[in-house]
């Protein structure tokens, strides 16, 4: 193509052809690059031999002692008898789901236990927060670490010595109850006290679990880049709207998926805490599902009604953790899983 001239006089470049075939001629689009071809499941076992090798005894485990036990729920559509067996004993149906939805007790449990979960929940799920926030912003490396070791010590007290602790503290006999008989007052019976009994298991739980839980939390905030805080430093964010603005969206991921999977437990309070304390406080206030089961179980000897409490938990478990993790895509996190 050859140049132009305007009416004022100044040549004018032609336009620059079309890419493709034919000089001006508009080419054609490019072919889109076809995904790469995924290796047969032949070849993926070849490659990656050593390290399906080295899954194999965790796998053995989670089989012997998961999977394998779970196919003892057949027992629970069972009058199971254990010198009959499995294979001795007769079918029932569903006639034992009907026995433990008639037991008033399953229900009083149930209550119990939905009762205990929302207080921990409410009560108990921040506090691994707030005591991570403080001690990431603990500026000594020694100061933070004492912090550390005096709140992570007490998860590794049995249940034993932590409800001896606080009977020698709030019982009736406690150091608390012989201060007030040395200033003139009544003593107070708080271990034995049926209304107490929701604040003594939740102080027992903060206190033996809450520095435990900062460790996944702590591993979150060493994850935000900490130019974020300096560059809102230098916008002349305070400390609570850096807090605010950077670190808590920082730890929304993990508080998201460790709330779903707290939710897929909430019937899963404990059982050696409760256990221990059901005489003090009585049944009425302290039976909670794990403890019905094993009353059900071992003590009375009806396994059948054991195994239909533990399978009705397991399933009502699983089911919050699928609308959890629905209601988490909705928000736009991950969740526990996705699926690709």
């Amino acid at each position: 193509m050859t140049e132009r001239v305007d009416g004022t006089g100044t040549t004018v470049a032609p336009p620059p052809p079309r890419v493709g075939s034919g000089g001006g001629r508009p080419g054609r689009r490019p072919k889109p690059r076809s995904r790469a071809r995924r290796p047969s499941l032949r070849a993926r076992l070849h490659r990656d031999w050593q390290l399906l090798l080295m899954t194999v005894p965790a796998i053995g485990l989670l089989a012997l002692f998961h999977y394998a036990p779970t196919l003892g729920n057949v027992i629970a559509f069972q009058n199971y008898n254990p010198w009959d067996g499995v294979t001795g004993s007769p079918w029932v149906g569903f006639a034992q789901f009907e026995r433990l939805f008639g037991d008033p007790r399953f229900w009083r449990a149930v209550g119990n236990t939905l009762v205990i979960a929302g207080v921990q929940l409410l009560f108990f799920f921040p506090i691994p927060i707030a005591l991570a926030i403080l001690l990431d912003s603990v500026l000594s490396p020694r100061l933070r670490l004492l912090m550390q070791s005096i709140v992570y010590m007490p998860h590794f007290f049995s249940w034993v010595l932590v409800v001896t602790l606080f009977q020698q503290i709030l019982g009736g006999a406690g150091l608390f109850s012989q201060w007030l008989r040395q200033n003139g007052y009544a003593p107070l019976e708080i271990m034995t006290d049926p209304d107490a009994f929701l604040f003594v298991v939740t102080s027992q739980m903060i206190w033996k679990d809450a520095g435990w839980g900062t460790i996944i939390f702590l591993a979150a905030l060493a994850a935000i880049n900490p130019n974020l805080y300096e560059s809102a430093a230098v916008d002349g964010a305070g400390r609570w709207r850096r807090m605010w603005h950077i670190t808590l969206p920082g730890l929304r991921p993990v508080i998201i998926l460790l709330l779903i999977l707290k939710l897929g437990d909430i019937l899963n309070v404990g059982f050696e805490q409760f256990f221990l304390q059901r005489d003090a406080f009585g049944s009425r206030v302290s039976e909670v599902l794990d403890t019905y089961i094993y009353h059900q179980t071992l003590v009375t000897g009806n396994f059948s009604a054991g195994a239909v409490a533990g399978l009705v938990k397991g399933l009502v478990g699983l089911v919050l953790i699928l609308v959890a993790n629905k209601v988490a895509h909705k928000m736009g996190e991950n969740g526990i899983y996705r699926r690709s």
